[in-house]
């Protein structure tokens, strides 16, 4: 039996929050044996204690923008003291044969894993390449302080080892899993304000800067509009402290008097009804996404993904097969794709069956879960 401490940045469940929560529910739990550290209660928490599955809320020392500022340094400092303490009591009982850190967000794995010579495992959901400083170090301290990286994307392993080579021998990437039963609910679009005839084209994911709701939306606004039909739904929270980009959103939408057609629902755990009502997933996102996790539950919903052509999505979505790759903030080329979409209705449902298949064959829970074990016996 391998004990074994996961550090995870959050209790949301998004995308790196559900594929730690996917790996601790199928991990074979003769052989493991799973401790979690998360940050705060939320409904990560909850779904993992209904797997047994012990939590511990506990400072992960996470990385964010202001923590260098005087105050925050000293609190970073009072975290460490506090995380030891908590962690050495959990140790005791344990006795961890490896620490897991599930993003490059948390550091308090790379810290406490060298402080009692523990192997550490560092699972790596991002592309970094700004600020520069950033991009440059984690390279760095990933060398240093991981025995073993997974990647969940050769976009994400590259931009590691194209700034830090050594990085390559202990490198591997597994690409995340997803649960096949996911989707079964049907919804009616009325029940979300639209009417039955309207296409609904889908952006599911965090309000911020990178997924794209501004290009998608001006795209509609300059391009599609004219098409009383086509609607859209944003389905997503803005990151905390970053509010301002879902009142940005719904400034536009106001302006352009749109509120009849563009909608905007808080993140929802179960997005089955959303991809009931979807004919059109979108990822418009205007920096590399490392994977991109939603393009896959879209196609397990048998729907088409139109995605940026960069990053994780390009090795999920097969252009022209799955859905369309685009140049990324280029409004002309992503309205071409939709409409291409819109006007063929056998196009679309080609797409979702092929997407179907790739998301079964590639994207497997077994899959992740069994290079996950093999992977953990073997460190």
């Amino acid at each position: 039996m391998k004990n074994i401490l996961f550090i995870h940045q959050s209790a949301e469940l998004y995308g790196s929050d559900k594929t730690l929560l996917l790996l601790l529910k199928h991990l074979d739990k003769a052989n493991f044996n799973s401790v979690v550290i998360l940050p705060n209660d939320g409904p990560l928490k909850t779904e993992l204690e209904k797997e047994n599955i012990k939590v511990v809320i506990a400072p992960v020392l996470k990385l964010y923008r202001k923590m260098f500022s005087p105050g925050n340094i000293l609190k970073f400092f009072v975290d460490i003291k506090e995380a030891f303490k908590a962690l050495d009591i959990l140790n005791k009982e344990y006795k961890f044969d490896l620490i897991y850190s599930n993003t490059l967000a948390v550091l308090l794995g790379m810290i406490y894993s060298r402080k009692r010579q523990i192997k550490h495992i560092w699972h790596v959901h991002e592309i970094i390449v700004h600020p520069k400083i950033i991009a440059s170090t984690f390279p760095k301290l990933l060398n240093k302080y991981a025995d073993l990286i997974i990647c969940n994307s050769y976009s994400t392993m590259k931009n590691l080892t194209d700034r830090t080579k050594m990085l390559e021998h202990k490198s591997v990437v597994i690409y995340n899993g997803i649960e096949s039963t996911m989707y079964n609910e049907i919804e009616s679009k009325e029940d979300f304000g639209f009417a039955s005839q309207d296409l609904l084209l889908t952006l599911v994911g965090r309000i911020s800067r990178l997924k794209g709701h501004k290009w998608l939306l001006s795209t509609f606004i300059n391009e599609l509009s004219k098409n009383l039909e086509v609607q859209l739904l944003f389905v997503g929270s803005p990151v905390e402290n970053q509010e301002y980009y879902l009142e940005e959103i719904e400034e536009i939408i106001l302006d352009n008097k749109l509120s009849n057609r563009v909608k905007i629902i808080p993140f929802t755990k179960d997005l089955s009804k959303i991809w009931s009502i979807t004919d059109i997933a979108i990822m418009p996102s205007t920096e590399a996404e490392s994977f991109g996790l939603v393009a896959v539950e879209a196609m397990l919903a048998k729907k088409p993904v139109i995605g940026s052509n960069h990053g994780g999505l390009t090795e999920i979505i097969v252009n022209n097969e799955t859905g369309f790759l685009v140049e990324p903030n280029n409004e002309t080329k992503l309205a071409e794709a939709i409409s291409k979409l819109i006007e063929n209705p056998e196009l679309r449902k080609q797409f979702g069956e092929n997407g179907y298949q790739r998301a079964i064959n590639e994207f497997s829970v077994a899959t992740y879960v069994n290079k996950f074990e093999k992977l953990l016996l073997e460190l």
